[in-house]
């Protein structure tokens, strides 16, 4: 398995207008983008880009925002109240082909693939198999 370049960060926020605020006034964000509800996901999403350094590539982080009481952050928050890393995505070039191969190596793919935030494929790999970090893997987007 070669996994792409790495896509964002998500950071799971009890609050996105303040997560705004501090990627904005404290990390010096290049864009913010409109926030968005995803219903099926139970979440609120804004994506926060961060400046690039050196002639290199800025970060993006997903701001993740419970939506409704079913939302699954909600478990995250209640452990981590202030908000926190909730996972790492990477692209790949084909999110069957991907699936197939983390199955394969025995890793525990959390569901099936679905649409997510940037509106292309995704699914998620269980943090035990991946160093301790809940990792979605998206298929790369058509437009680059």
């Amino acid at each position: 398995m070669k996994l792409g370049p790495l896509n964002h960060v998500g950071v799971a926020t009890p609050s996105i207008p303040e997560s705004i605020a501090f990627y904005r006034d404290v990390m010096g964000a290049t864009e913010i983008h409109e926030p968005f509800d995803m219903p099926a996901q139970g979440v609120k999403v804004c994506f926060v880009d961060t400046p690039a350094q050196d002639g290199g590539q800025g970060t993006q982080i997903e701001l993740i925002e419970p939506l409704g009481e079913d939302s699954p952050i909600h478990g995250f928050l209640k452990a981590n109240p202030k908000g926190g890393q909730h996972h790492m995505c990477y692209e790949v070039p084909d999110i069957h082909v991907a699936k197939a191969e983390f199955e394969a190596m025995g890793k525990k793919v959390l569901g099936e693939p679905r649409i997510g935030a940037h509106g292309t494929l995704i699914f998620f790999v269980h943090p035990k198999d991946m160093g301790g970090v809940l990792t979605e893997i998206m298929e790369t987007p058509k437009d680059g």
